[in-house]
């Protein structure tokens, strides 16, 4: 009989460290596909902060120009204005 309490409290014994093991797994699958998904979002962040990096290069570009233009605009404005003044100076305004 002593025989069969042994069997039964070693049975026991294996049936609870398969239950801490498939505790483990579980967990650790948990954690697996929880850096898989963090890395999948690393990733997403990665290109949308690239294509951020060039929308920002282009508007950049964009504004220097525009700035550019804006000068071309008021020195023209400034030329205009002299020469009108020129005319009516020299036609008595």
């Amino acid at each position: 009989m002593s025989e069969a309490v042994s069997l039964d409290a070693a049975l026991s014994s294996l049936d609870q460290a398969i239950g801490r093991l498939e505790t483990a797994v579980d967990r650790r699958l948990d954690a697996d596909r929880t850096i898989m998904t963090l890395e999948d979002e690393l990733s997403r962040l990665g290109e949308d902060r690239s294509r951020l990096a060039l929308d920002l290069d282009g508007a950049m570009a964009r504004a220097g120009r525009l700035e550019d233009a804006n000068r071309e605009v008021s020195r023209r404005l400034v030329a205009a204005m002299e020469s009108i003044r020129a005319v009516l100076d020299a036609h008595g305004g």
